[in-house]
């Protein structure tokens, strides 16, 4: 069994935003599977699929990013899940924008949503893939990460996202090192 979690923050408010992208890559993902994610369990919108045989939990955790963990925690330890086999979706303003970066294991840099997870988890060994958001050199990140993308931005973010939602299928159906050889 797999858990694919993609972060972000619920609400209107939040909706479309740099910090969201991991939400949006889990909607188009599950557009994709033609399925829902909207029950509500553990902490989360989640919905169970299978892809390529496996049993998949897609899940958007509804703790707000700074608590992800609290959510994702009760998911593995419910369906007991190994970390290697719990991929998370997240914005990195590190990596320029609209790139996509996959690793096996690694730090939470400067994202509180990834703190929550390593902290939670107690473990840096499970699979991420990071979407770029990169930089403005004039704002400040917290209201950075809570824009809204521009028109041009969003048609090329959407093109990212629509790797990375191929790119969690080709993890679970080949594996992370393969995905990471294909996609970065």
């Amino acid at each position: 069994m797999y858990i694919i979690c993609g972060l972000g923050n619920l609400g209107a408010r939040y909706e479309n935003t740099r910090h969201n992208v991991g939400f949006m890559t889990i909607d188009k993902l599950a557009k994709d599977l033609k399925i829902k994610v909207n029950r509500i369990k553990f902490k989360s919108l989640t919905e169970m699929t299978h892809i390529a045989g496996e049993k998949v939990l897609l899940m958007k955790p509804t703790t707000f990013m700074n608590l992800s963990g609290d959510a994702l925690i009760e998911a593995i330890n419910f369906y007991k899940v190994p970390l290697q086999n719990v991929i998370v979706i997240y914005d990195d303003v590190d990596i320029p924008f609209s790139e996509l970066r996959i690793r096996k294991k690694g730090s939470a840099g400067t994202h509180n949503g990834m703190k929550s997870i390593i902290s939670r988890t107690n473990s840096q060994d499970f699979p991420r893939l990071r979407i770029g958001i990169g930089k403005h050199q004039f704002m400040d990140l917290a209201d950075y990460v809570l824009s809204q993308f521009s028109k041009s931005e969003r048609e090329e973010i959407d093109k990212t996202i629509e790797i990375a939602a191929k790119a969690c299928i080709d993890i679970i159906k080949n594996g992370t090192d393969y995905a990471m050889n294909k996609y970065n």
